[in-house]
This record gives structure tokens, C-alpha cells and sequence, in this order.
């Protein structure tokens, strides 16, 4: 993306203002659309189209006992999104997005299942208790392969999902060396661990943090601690808003995604909106660290993107106001005295 145009940022707000409302009466609306206009640099900005790319991949860490569920999970998950029954399939379909699933680094042997995108990095990472959980090499393929899936600019928005047991507890190693704070405060229930197994988590993910400085530059981070996934995400993420796309972000792992992109690709947040407030208490701190306000609160935990999916009508909600309503000049109707 360019840098701020103050010119067209005056226009569009003046165009908002003189729309048959109360100034900022449709309030967080009036800020989607305003991304939206500013990405396209249109002040009828359209919404048509929307592509969601769920990345899926394996994390070496899940052999600690973080997740509730094990991992061939992954897997399985990953022949449900093909076979259309997850829940980010029914939200897709409902919306009329075009949904993909790609392989990052699922354990284990290619699936080779028709139509999954292969771009496996690896049969999942290594343990990042112990060692780093990729080469700075695969992290880098990872990004670059993420760019490239995200295609070539022709949808309007871009949403983005993933699918990963054990993903949680990487994308918290990964916020905490992104922000310096303690792992502690992102550390979650996840997949829906008991008392017990959330005290066991924040053991091996205090550990797994005290193999390397409290802060970390984001590709640093990511090779130490993060997922393929999640690496290909920020890459997807960082080429879409490059691209022109609005960019749709999802929970806590893919806002994790998000401040790692937000890092090596510098303006790429202006095309992002952020879709909802996850329960795993984690990503709470983050927004409050990077500065951003989800648009929904939903208590939703469940990743592959279905708080994105879910924030696409209100896109095109926004886009609608801004193209097809009336301003008071047009309708006749008396402004603010």
C-alpha cells in the first residue's frame, strides 16, 4: 500500500459526513468503510468478492500434552474442510466466499487429497521446547509461500484462517517475543483444556520462552517459536495488502500472523481490519499491545477463520452505505444546522 493521502482522507470523510446520518451515527461501519475506500482509494470502494484461505499445519511442541486433542486431528480437520463440513465451510457458503485449504507442514505423509493446495514446508515443525521449531530458511520459504498464495489481487478481500493442533501455545511463544512480556499473559485454554492441563501448558511454554531473550525480531520469533501456518499466514497477509486487498483478520493466532507481518511488511495495516475479540484471554493483550480493535465480541475460540468469514457481510454492509445512500444534498433532507 502507499502511504496516507490527506487529500483523499478529507474527501472521504466529508463523504461520510454528508450522508443522511448523524456524523459517525453508523459508527464502527463508518470505520470499516473507510478502510476499504482508503485501500481501494475509491470513494465507492467495492465489496464483491472475497477469497479465504485456511493454512494448516503441525506443531513438534504438541507432543508436550498442550492441546486436549491429539494430533491427528490436523489431519482429519483438513479432510472435513474439503469435504465442506467444518464450520468455516457453512460460513463461507453462506456468504458466497471461495474458500481454499492448503497444506503448510501437516505431520506425516502428503495427503494428496484433490484440492489441497500443497505448499508443505515440512511434516510439521520441531519442538520449540527444546529448540528452535524451523530454520530461519523455512521461515522464509514459509512467508514467501504464503505471498504467493495469496494470489494475484483480483478479490476485493482477503480473510484468512488455520488449522493446527498445539497452534495456540505457538502463537502465544510468538506474541510474548514479539512484545516482551512474559508468556504467562497469553496463555490460554486453547482447544479447551481443564485446570489442570492449562497449568501443565503455561509449564512447558515458560520453559520453551527461557530458551532465548525476552525480544525477538518478528522472523526471529516466528522460526523459534511459530508454526508454518502461521508464518505463511503473515506472508499471505503482508502480499495481500500489497495487492490491494482488504485484509480480514481473524483471532488470536492470526493476529499473532498479523503483528509479524505488521513488522517485515511496515503500512500493511492499513488494508487490515480486525474481525473479532477471541476468548483465549491472549489475545486481548495483543490488540492492546499492536493497537487494535476487533469490530465483534463473540466468545468465539475456534480458529479457521470463521470470525473473519463472519465479518464479511458487515464489510459489505460498509460498502453499501458508502456507494448506494443518500447524502442530504441528493435526498433534499436538512443537514446540522
Amino acid at each position: 500500500m502507499t502511504g496516507p493521502d490527506l487529500a483523499f482522507d478529507a474527501a472521504l470523510q466529508a463523504t461520510l459526513d454528508g450522508k443522511t446520518k448523524p456524523q459517525g451515527a453508523l459508527g464502527r461501519i463508518e470505520e470499516v468503510a473507510a478502510v476499504l475506500a482508503r485501500v481501494q482509494h475509491s470513494l465507492t470502494p467495492r465489496a464483491e468478492t472475497c477469497r479465504h484461505v485456511i493454512f494448516a499445519a503441525d506443531h513438534g511442541i504438541a507432543a508436550e500434552g498442550v492441546s486436549a486433542y491429539p494430533q491427528a486431528v490436523t489431519r482429519e480437520m483438513v479432510k472435513n474442510f474439503l469435504a465442506g463440513g467444518a464450520a468455516a465451510n457453512v460460513f463461507a457458503r453462506r456468504f458466497g466466499v471461495d474458500l481454499a485449504v492448503v497444506d503448510a507442514g501437516i505431520a506425516g505423509v502428503p495427503l494428496g487429497l484433490k484440492g489441497l493446495i500443497d505448499a508443505r514446508i515440512g511434516a510439521g515443525t520441531a519442538n520449540a521446547l527444546t529448540g528452535p521449531a524451523m530454520t530461519a530458511d523455512d521461515c522464509a520459504r514459509a512467508i514467501d509461500a504464503g505471498a504467493l498464495i495469496a494470489g494475484d489481487g483480483t478479490s476485493d478481500a482477503a480473510s484468512f484462517g488455520e488449522m493446527g493442533i498445539g497452534n495456540t501455545s505457538s502463537a502465544a511463544l510468538v506474541a510474548a517475543k514479539l512484545t516482551g512480556v512474559p508468556v504467562a499473559d497469553y496463555v490460554g485454554r486453547g482447544t479447551g483444556l481443564d485446570d489442570a492441563g492449562l497449568e501443565a501448558k503455561a509449564d512447558v511454554l515458560n520453559r520453551a520462552a527461557a530458551r532465548t531473550e525476552d525480544r525477538l525480531e518478528a522472523r526471529v520469533a516466528l522460526a523459534e517459536y511459530g508454526g508454518f501456518e502461521i508464518a505463511m499466514m503473515a506472508g499471505a497477509m503482508a502480499a495481500a495488502a500489497e495487492q490491494g486487498q482488504l485484509v480480514i483478520v481473524d483471532g488470536f493466532i492470526a493476529t499473532v500472523a498479523a503483528a509479524c507481518a505488521m513488522e517485515f511488511a511496515p503500512g500493511c495495516e492499513r488494508a487490515m481490519i480486525f474481525a473479532h475479540l477471541s476468548a483465549e484471554p491472549g489475545h486481548t493483550r495483543l490488540c492492546d499491545a499492536i493497537d487494535v480493535r476487533p469490530l465483534l465480541h463473540l466468545d468465539m475460540r475456534l480458529g479457521e477463520g470463521t470470525g473473519a468469514l463472519l465479518c464479511w457481510p458487515l464489510v459489505q454492509a460498509a460498502a453499501a452505505m458508502l456507494c448506494d445512500m443518500a447524502s442530504f444534498d441528493s435526498a433534499g433532507v436538512s443537514g446540522k444546522a
